[in-house]
């Protein structure tokens, strides 16, 4: 058997902001009635997470919880945890109209860290990143440039950017252009 590494191995660069891949990520997509008492009680158990509102992202003490669509949510564990946790999920939801699929292996994360990080973002992603408008917990799906990607708020001012694996080193080196030095914009400045 192989040993899973991460689309770019942990590639990082510094600029006016920080850009780097976060490594491997336990992901789990589940479909269904996001109303239902059966996927909020198998997401609760799974994560310790409440079923997230919309364009929000749940944290819990096993993991997070994205909205991705009005059926769709994004379960986040630990990588070695995602198997487990499909299979949990997958047997709580027996007899429940509902998918669930492990997807950590096509995806790639992302995390954007320093002061002028919504900057960074505002260059490349058509989404209004001030702060009354994106803040800690909010969650879009969106394009970087030319490519679909799902971003986030975390709670220490740092955003997170979910794509396809197969384009991490264009959303890389996309976000890497946009936070090199002297391309400081400013513009969400505090």
């Amino acid at each position: 058997m192989s040993n899973a590494v991460s689309a770019l191995s942990g590639a990082k660069s510094q600029g006016f902001a920080t850009v780097e891949e976060t490594g491997l990520r336990g992901m789990i997509t589940l479909r269904g009635d996001l109303a239902s008492a059966e996927i909020a009680s198998a997401v609760k158990a799974a994560t310790g997470a409440d079923v997230p509102a919309q364009r929000k992202v749940s944290v819990g003490d096993k993991g997070a919880v994205a909205w991705m669509s009005p059926d769709e949510l994004l379960v986040i564990v630990a990588y070695d945890e995602a198997l487990s946790v499909t299979a949990q999920l997958t047997e709580a939801l027996a007899g429940v109209h509902s998918a669930v699929t492990n997807v950590s292996d096509a995806r790639a994360v992302f995390r954007i860290s320093g002061d002028a990080s919504r900057d960074v973002l505002a260059k490349v992603a058509p989404v209004d990143f001030a702060s009354d408008a994106f803040g800690v917990g909010d969650m879009r799906r969106t394009r970087i440039s030319q490519v679909a990607a799902a971003i986030w708020g975390n709670e220490d001012g740092s955003f997170e950017i979910i794509c396809f694996r197969s384009v991490a080193q264009y959303v890389f080196d996309v976000l890497r252009i946009s936070a090199a030095e002297g391309g400081e914009v400013g513009f969400y400045a505090d």
